[in-house]
């Protein structure tokens, strides 16, 4: 398990309303990601899969009424969606997931093609605790900028593993390196079998390593009704901050709900 600080959280709540001073990067991706350490690879290699009969994987589907590009859900009603770029030490992943389930909140993850390759067993731990799992591109280049073939292939690519592994292509497609798609990967995204783009309207800046106090302030001073919100695995920080922003989440009648859930 990870070693994360424990954060006084009471003085985390009373400042929820601040806002991470400016000049954070806005690019909606860490430029590096987490490396993973050794010793999490060696774990990974060793373990083995859940028990029981594994979740079927739900194939992407359409929302008439919602946009090509989605940034946010129904504004009309109590729900959230805290969407994770998956990459980094499994680990912190698995904490996340677990701490998530505790609270009865279900996640979405937007997995990196690489990282399912180094940990396959994470696809169908995402999927058997309830959650979204999805399409972040196979290399976690800046897809926005790549030529047509380039860019296909690595949607394509990271879709092929997901559906290796879980039977479906995943239910979302998000882009790397950027908080929106351009239109040729809005194009390629739909070509591929996702019918929307997944954006966000809350950014939790967690890859600026900002501090579990920072995380927290920022989701809860933007979060609302129908938001989605981004954070990424692979940072101790978020795994910190998550409890906190569950626990004010809770109290505010705000359900953490999958994307395919908040849409529905």
């Amino acid at each position: 398990m990870v070693r994360v600080t424990t954060t006084d959280r009471r003085g985390v709540l009373r400042a929820g309303a601040g806002l991470v001073a400016g000049g954070a990067l806005a690019a909606g991706c860490s430029s590096t990601g987490a490396a993973p350490s050794a010793t999490a690879s060696s774990a990974s290699a060793a373990e083995s899969p859940p028990a029981g009969t594994p979740q079927a994987a739900p194939a992407p589907r359409p929302f008439p009424r919602q946009p090509a590009q989605i940034t946010h859900g129904p504004r009309d009603r109590p729900r959230v969606a805290l969407t994770f770029h998956g990459q980094g030490d499994p680990e912190i992943a698995r904490s996340l997931l677990t701490e998530a389930e505790k609270h009865g909140a279900r996640l979405t993850v937007l997995a990196v093609g690489t990282w399912l390759d180094q940990y396959p067993q994470l696809a169908r731990r995402i999927l058997d605790g309830g959650h979204d799992l999805g399409n972040h591109t196979q290399h976690h280049v800046a897809v926005n900028a790549m030529a047509e073939a380039g860019a296909r292939a690595e949607i394509t690519g990271c879709a092929d593993r997901l559906k290796r592994l879980t039977g479906s292509i995943g239910t979302w497609f998000r882009p790397s390196r950027a908080p929106t798609a351009s239109s040729l990967v809005q194009r390629l995204a739909r070509a591929a079998g996702y019918p929307h783009v997944l954006s966000y309207d809350v950014d939790s800046l967690d890859y600026t390593r900002p501090g579990a106090p920072a995380v927290t302030r920022k989701v809860l001073a933007e979060v609302r009704n129908g938001s989605v919100v981004s954070l990424h695995f692979g940072y101790p920080d978020t795994v910190t901050a998550l409890p906190d922003v569950l626990t004010e989440l809770d109290r505010r009648g705000l359900h953490a709900v999958t994307t395919t859930e908040l849409l529905s």
